[in-house]
């Protein structure tokens, strides 16, 4: 035994002799993967440059505005350029950027993306401090900071504004904290170009992030607000009066930052906010119409129904997530009526089917489909094209109105492909995306729901699986409103948005953007069928506060109008929607795909212009295993390291077949 306990001393000691690693990320990885933080003790360098995040946002009405400041620091030896890669809402419209060096404030200007870059390489040459904010994906941004000198505090302030549409009476703002991990397979060289920022550091599974985190919101509901509460984080909450309500995180959070900040609240009297909301512009006038929803018919007839259960069972849906999932499908599967058909197709790398056709909805199928489920183990790669073929080659049968129901965490790269498929095979089913985890890749969720003209669930933890399973259960069993049309009688509206309306199945208003001119009269009527005949709503414009106090409008309204051509642009990029999406975001003052922020300080602070590059690492979203992460990444050993390497496994095999012999004896004896 004093051997043992010598040879493992040893062992440990050799291991411990080797100097830890900076992680340097190989650009020639074809799979672009996200990899593991290993923390370097010594070269001077400032590793963890973000300091703090604080989020300060402010609804009013159905609108919020949204303040997010960044610090960073430099505590090491040498001038840094810091890149972070961080989520923000899909619904957002980013319309501004301000960098703060000390008491100097510059403002960021927007700029073509390719210009935007080429003034921050320039800045950053001439050694002066500058900022890059640029979008990777509608819900991924990156920020890059040049020239962080030793002892630089420098803040980042970025301000956004998105439209709140409540849900069954339920309003929902939803703070994203963490980008997850993307699986991207492997790629061609101008993927590698474009999707530089997969290739991100992550913290181990539980270990949280170095820098703070803070979050304010203040509701001014317009009516007073009946309930509010967070379902992810512990929140202060304090009432100013019925209708003025601020929370903030409380303190006894450890690690926020882990998960997406989700607060959910109600009006009193069970109503949503409608009405019409004028905003008069220096060149332009926009307009928000929003339309209380119909009563909810009481009978209505269903007809039998095919739903496809398309279940990720990836590495990134290991642990947490998949065991969300199988908490969801089992109250999905409980909630089918006899009369139904069903089926479930389990992919990652691959995929495969429960049943060469849909099952009937009886006792013993559904027992073999969650015992099929519950078997269910995350692993490798996250293909989600090739399932939806799969699914859609399924055979169907005749008058049965067939659904897909796609769920996953939606760590994949395949975007644009998905919603292509999905877009062009419409009216071969319906489709629903059920987002698992603490941090969902809500774009690609939220753009699947949209193409397939269906809506988006979100489960952030397996407590909600019975209420998100009842709430798609009451969704789809009978519209609220059909054939919904939308008429202008005696205002001058045009560019509206969205051009169609699809069927309202939910309690939530009918929403109408769109540009006014001439004078504020007349009237926005809307109307449609329902189980109990015919419904209208008209709004008077008369009747509407128009002022310039509604500046959001303008961006909302080129933010929906954005989002839309890039759909349209996944599908088959042109150069007029390209140039379309850039006039936008140029004219508006927004970031966009093709438009980025850039701020520069004229002085120069740094005359040499070296710079060490440091990515900014990220906690792994709460829940999810180290199995959605490739591995540590690290340079070449040293010669000397690999004699030590050496002496480490040499001693390692040594204690392990000694202890092996010891055991035997003692079994031996026994």
């Amino acid at each position: 035994m004093k051997t043992t306990r010598l040879l493992a001393t040893l062992f440990l000691l050799a291991w411990a002799a080797l100097p830890a690693r900076a992680t340097n990320h190989d650009p020639d990885d074809t799979t672009l993967s996200p990899y593991f933080f290993v923390h370097s003790a010594g070269g001077g360098t400032e590793q963890m440059p973000l300091k703090s995040t604080a989020v300060d946002a402010q609804i009013v009405g159905v609108i919020a505005d949204v303040v997010v400041t960044q610090t960073y620091e430099n505590t090491g030896r040498v001038p840094i350029e810091a890149e972070y890669v961080f989520p923000g809402s899909t619904r957002a419209a980013v319309y501004g950027l301000e960098m703060r060096i000390g008491d100097r404030r510059i403002t960021a200007e927007i700029k073509e993306k390719e210009k935007a870059r080429a003034i921050y390489e320039e800045a950053k040459k001439e050694g002066k401090t500058a900022s890059l904010l640029e979008q990777e994906r509608p819900n991924v941004f990156k920020m890059k900071v040049a020239h962080i000198l030793p002892g630089d505090h420098i803040e980042v302030e970025l301000r956004y504004t998105e439209l709140l549409v409540p849900e069954n009476l339920i309003y929902q703002f939803v703070y994203p904290t963490v980008v997850g991990p993307r699986y991207a397979g492997n790629t061609g060289e101008q993927d590698k170009k474009d999707n530089q920022w997969v290739s991100s550091p992550y913290f181990k599974q539980g270990q949280p992030s170095p820098a703070t985190f803070s979050f304010n919101l203040e509701i001014n509901g317009g009516m007073a607000v009946q309930e509010v509460r967070s379902r992810t984080h512990k929140m202060k909450t304090t009432f100013n009066g019925p209708d003025l309500v601020d929370l903030q995180l409380d303190p006894s959070e450890k690690n926020p930052a882990d998960r997406d900040v989700i607060v959910d609240y109600r009006l009193a009297g069970g109503t949503v906010q409608t009405g019409l909301i004028l905003h008069e512009g220096k060149d332009e006038n926009f307009f928000l119409a929003m339309a209380q929803p119909p009563v909810r018919p009481k009978d209505t007839e269903i007809p039998a129904r095919e739903m496809i259960f398309i279940v990720d069972v990836s590495g990134s849906m290991n642990g947490f997530p998949l065991d969300t999932s199988k908490a969801l499908m089992k109250n999905l599967l409980g909630r089918l009526r006899p009369t139904d058909t069903f089926n479930i197709l389990f992919f990652a790398g691959d995929s495969f089917i429960l049943s060469d056709k849909s099952l009937p909805a009886n006792p013993e199928n559904l027992k073999r489909a969650q015992d099929a489920m519950d078997n269910q183990q995350g692993g490798g790669g996250t293909e989600l094209l090739p399932a939806l073929q799969h699914a859609l080659a399924l055979p169907r049968t005749d008058n049965i109105s067939r659904s897909f129901l796609v769920i996953t965490d939606g760590y994949i790269m395949v975007e644009p492909e998905a919603f292509d498929l999905i877009r062009k095979n419409l009216n071969r089913a319906n489709l629903f995306a059920f987002g698992i985890g603490s941090s969902v890749n809500r774009h690609l969720i939220e753009g699947m729901a949209r193409v397939g003209q269906g809506e988006p669930f979100m489960v952030t933890n397996p407590g909600q699986a019975k209420e998100t399973a009842n709430r798609f259960a009451e969704y789809v069993s009978r519209p609220l409103l059909t054939d919904i049309q939308v008429s202008m009688i005696d205002f001058q509206a045009y560019d509206v948005e969205p051009v169609r309306q699809p069927d309202l199945l939910a309690e939530r208003p009918v929403i109408v953007f769109g540009k006014w001119k001439g004078n504020a009269h007349g009237t926005i009527r809307i109307s449609g069928k329902n189980g109990l005949g015919l419904f209208q709503q008209d709004l008077a414009v008369e009747k509407a506060a128009s002022h310039r106090n509604n500046p959001a409008l303008r961006s909302l309204w080129a933010r929906y109008r954005i989002a839309q051509l890039g759909d349209y642009n996944n599908l088959q990029k042109t150069d007029e929607r390209v140039q379309a999406i850039t006039r936008l975001g140029l004219d508006y003052n927004l970031l966009t795909a093709y438009t980025s922020f850039v701020a520069v300080d004229k002085i120069v602070r740094n005359p040499t212009a070296g710079l060490t590059n440091v990515k900014q690492p990220l906690p792994l979203p709460k829940g999810v295993s180290n199995s959605a992460v490739g591995s540590e990444v690290g340079t070449t050993p040293e010669p000397g390291e690999w004699v030590l390497m050496g002496i480490g496994s040499l001693l390692l095999a040594v204690w392990a077949w000694n202890r092996r012999r010891l055991q035997g004896l003692v079994e031996a004896r026994a």
